[in-house]
């Protein structure tokens, strides 16, 4: 079972820059460095049910590596005119996100906490969500599902459909909504 916070909560993903093995390396080579580019996340409102009260979504322009992978572009689907475009610097992101979740613990799946703080840390930032509650959910997941899946790949692991674009952030916060909501009916 997963245990949920009592109260409402948000459900957050994070995308950050990439490159083909980049993951298995551990971001190991010159110039590999995880740098978030969006932000996606919702709000959780419990009554009978979970449900989504509030949507957020970010697009970062990343300094360190300011010219996104064809990996991550084919991956994400988020392209470099993107970043053009509506990219703000990490601070700002991370300014409206510390207001979106308005003090809410933050659940994700798999340690985005630490990809943040690794974030301040490069850009010299205070890390503005370092004392918040956060919950890595990955773990429950994982014994419930016996795999090592990625947020986009958990709906369809339990017959639900898949909406919106895989690997994008907020696509993906609504993905482990949907997985949270149906193991909840499921566990009753």
């Amino acid at each position: 079972m997963i245990d949920l916070p009592a109260g409402d909560f948000v459900i957050a993903d994070l995308e950050y820059t990439s490159w083909e093995g980049a993951l298995e390396r551990g971001w190991d080579r010159p110039g590999e460095f995880r740098e978030i580019v969006q932000i996606g996340a919702v709000k959780v409102q419990r009554s009978d049910s979970l449900w989504e009260s509030d949507s957020f979504m970010v697009l970062v322009a990343p300094t360190l590596n300011p010219v996104l992978s064809d990996y991550f572009t084919d991956l994400t689907g988020i392209t470099n005119p993107d970043i053009a475009r509506a990219g703000v610097p990490v601070a700002e992101a991370l300014e409206r996100f510390v207001v979106f979740v308005a003090g809410l613990p933050i659940l994700t799946h798999g340690p985005d906490n630490l990809v943040i703080t690794e974030e301040c840390e490069k850009n010299f930032l205070t890390n503005p969500l370092a004392d918040h509650d956060w919950r890595d959910i990955n773990p429950m997941i994982h014994a419930v599902t016996g795999q090592r899946l990625t947020s986009s790949e958990l709906p369809e692991h339990f017959g639900l459909p898949q909406n919106g674009q895989t690997h994008d952030a907020l696509a993906d916060a609504r993905a482990l909504l949907q997985v949270l909501a149906h193991l909840q009916v499921h566990a009753s």
